[in-house]
């Protein structure tokens, strides 16, 4: 919702006519005729009517010059955020030799070159074979048999999990001699059918790589093995990170296969399953790419020696920048490059500092200021007369168009040896538009009041939601004792419809996590720890029997009595004001059977449940209830409503 149009001077016609005809006795007590047909109020009356005229266009600020004011008070609109999609690129062989894919290529969408979305990738994709050198089982981690010579001999038998039956987290580890992130890698398997009892499209096992710090999971593309139930391949994409261990006196970089607890219909192993031969082959790589546009280094001009100059890139918004993307000024005495800051507040005469305004993509240098003593400061240095201003690079584009659908990048803009092709095994996230004047409005003059220092909770979540544009809600929890740290509730946008919402789409990434916690480190009170965590997200599932006026379609009231659930009950545009479902706040059945009753073509909403609703597992818990309580750290969220009109 934004700001009304301001008022600079809210009198109209009729009150100025007023106030002229009250102040006549005080200036002219000799004019008694106030008529209507007196000349002179007439006369008041003609100015009246140009007064208002001209407070009428007092009125009407255009958003540009509101933005402009905004920015002499430091508060500037926020930039479009790029989309970033994990492209996978697939070999079309196994070569001996490593592959690389050079950060910088481009992967497109197909259709008309105007339609099509551009993604760059980040970083340089190494593609290497791997080199299994060790082959280990494990039962609890603690007890190694190694079983690598086995492995390597024609026909020997190999049971991958030495308890019998198979007990969870009794694991089969596979140690290659380089790393293998971002890898895709193709287990081929030779196997024994002996690891009976398992369902082959849903089999108790989990593969991982070790990260660092934690086992991280490797997802299974496909597997043609039935659970390692016969022969075939497996094809498993390793995350971005993979750190070497030293397990059993072996140092190598680990691959392990381990055994999960099961799910109440979920069968398990009643053997371990017996491999006769195992052999690993890279086959092709993911890595990150965003939705934008490289521009190479490119002079923008030439120095007066003036302070304050502006110069401006050819293309804008300019995504944030990166370590190699800076200022580059060719000054007499050699190239130098600018440092960016965010204000000059605190930059000397020698100080090689200037500002870029992502939105707009003007560079600005220092300015001179004279200050009340009559004396004139020099913030930020100024390039010398004469010096080239160069950009030695910069990315633009961005915004919520680049959340393209998975299996969309297709097409590769450039080719590289060994690759066949490209896709995006999952949707592209995070792309954000840049902010709108309305929301810059309502947030300048709160940026003004409270300033840029996290002390109250309000002070918390309002920071956190201008650290990241993909950040749509934040709650702060303050701590319940001295020494506790601050809890931060954050809960990320969501691009899909409210009816097609799943819990993972709540997960919040790397990135937006580092960007809330830089931006809070840098404004949080000395000695404050924060926690950033989500909400829970409590499932909830509604049973609605309504009653349908005669003659009305049943399936068209059941859809829009869903429809208002979904969107009612929800974490983004949930509750009476569509602003996302109120932290603190019970869900009462009178309150929801009211919302029910006024949809078109409801003649009586006969009866409302609720029930608890386990979200991994999709399934109601407890009984019917009228009240569903919420905690302070929770949030509820709609899952498989169910609607009977009758």
């Amino acid at each position: 919702m934004s700001l009304p149009v301001p008022n600079l001077d809210d009198r109209r016609f009729q009150d100025i006519v007023d106030e002229a005809k009250r102040l006549i006795p005080q200036f002219c007590p000799e004019w008694t005729n106030h008529n209507v047909s007196d000349p002179g109020v007439a006369l008041i009356e003609l100015f009246a009517w140009m007064t208002e005229m001209m407070l009428y266009r007092l009125n009407q600020v255009p958003d540009a010059y509101y933005v402009r004011f905004l920015n002499l008070m430091g508060v500037e609109p926020f930039p479009p955020a790029a989309a970033v999609a994990e492209l996978t690129f697939w070999l079309s062989g196994v070569p001996t030799g490593q592959v690389v894919v050079p950060a910088g290529t481009q992967v497109s969408t197909t259709g008309e070159e105007a339609d099509r979305f551009v993604f760059t990738t980040i970083d340089d994709l190494v593609i290497g074979q791997p080199r299994i050198v060790a082959a280990m089982s494990a039962i609890d981690d603690s007890s190694w048999l190694d079983v690598t010579e086995q492995l390597g001999y024609q026909r020997a038998r190999v049971e991958l999990f030495r308890s019998q039956p198979p007990e969870p987290d009794d694991a089969f580890y596979l140690g290659v001699a380089s790393s293998l992130a971002g890898n895709v890698i193709r287990l081929e398997i030779e196997a024994d059918a002996e690891g009976i009892g398992v369902d082959p499209t849903r089999p108790p096992l989990a593969f991982e790589v070790w990260g660092d710090e934690a086992w991280i999971g490797a997802a299974v593309h496909s597997d043609t093995t039935g659970g390692l139930n016969r022969s075939g391949e497996i094809v498993l994409l390793v995350p971005s990170v993979h750190e070497p261990l030293t397990l059993a006196d072996v140092r190598g970089f680990w691959l392990r296969i381990r055994v999960e607890d099961v799910a109440a219909d979920q069968p398990t192993y009643r053997r371990s399953p017996r491999l006769t031969a195992l052999r690993a082959a890279a086959i092709g790589g993911t890595t990150a790419a965003e939705h934008s546009e490289a521009v190479g280094r490119d002079l923008l001009g030439v120095s007066d020696g003036r302070p304050g100059q502006i110069f401006t890139v050819r293309h804008a918004p300019v995504l944030p920048r990166r370590r190699h993307e800076t200022v580059r000024v060719s000054e007499p005495d050699g190239d130098f490059d600018w440092v960016e800051v965010g204000d000059f507040a605190q930059s000397s005469p020698t100080d090689r500092h200037l500002r870029w305004d992502s939105a707009t993509g003007e560079i600005r240098f220092g300015p001179r200021i004279r200050y009340p003593d009559g004396t004139h400061r020099q913030h930020g240095a100024v390039p010398p007369a004469g010096s080239h201003i160069h950009v030695l690079g910069y990315r633009h584009g961005g915004g919520s168009r680049g959340n393209v659908g998975a299996g969309t990048l297709t097409a590769l803009r450039s080719a590289i040896p060994f690759v066949s092709h490209v896709t995006n095994l999952t949707p592209a996230t995070g792309g954000v538009d840049a902010e709108s004047v309305d929301n810059a409005k309502l947030r300048g003059p709160a940026t003004v009041r409270t300033g840029e220092r996290a002390v109250t909770a309000a002070d918390f979540e309002r920071l956190s939601l201008a650290a990241d544009a993909t950040l749509a809600r934040a709650r702060c929890l303050p701590p319940s004792r001295p020494g506790d740290p601050v809890r931060l509730l954050l809960v990320p946008g969501v691009e899909a419809l409210p009816n097609d919402y799943r819990l993972d789409d709540f997960a919040l990434t790397d990135r937006l996590v580092d960007n809330v916690r830089d931006h809070l480190d840098a404004r949080r009170v000395l000695g404050t720890t924060i926690e950033l965590s989500t909400p829970y997200y409590q499932g909830v599932s509604v049973a609605a029997l309504l009653r349908a006026l005669p003659g009305r379609s049943e399936a068209v009231i059941g859809q829009r009595a869903r429809d208002l659930l979904y969107r009612l009950i929800n974490p983004l545009c949930g509750g009476t004001d569509g602003h996302g479902w109120p932290f603190d706040t019970d869900l009462n059945a009178a309150a929801v059977s009211q919302l029910l009753g006024s949809i078109d073509g409801v003649d009586r909403v006969e009866e409302v449940l609720f029930f608890e609703f386990d979200l991994r597992n999709g399934t109601r818990t407890g009984r019917a209830l009228d009240i569903v309580r919420l905690a302070p750290d929770s949030l509820f969220l709609s899952a498989a409503h169910r609607v009977v009109v009758r």
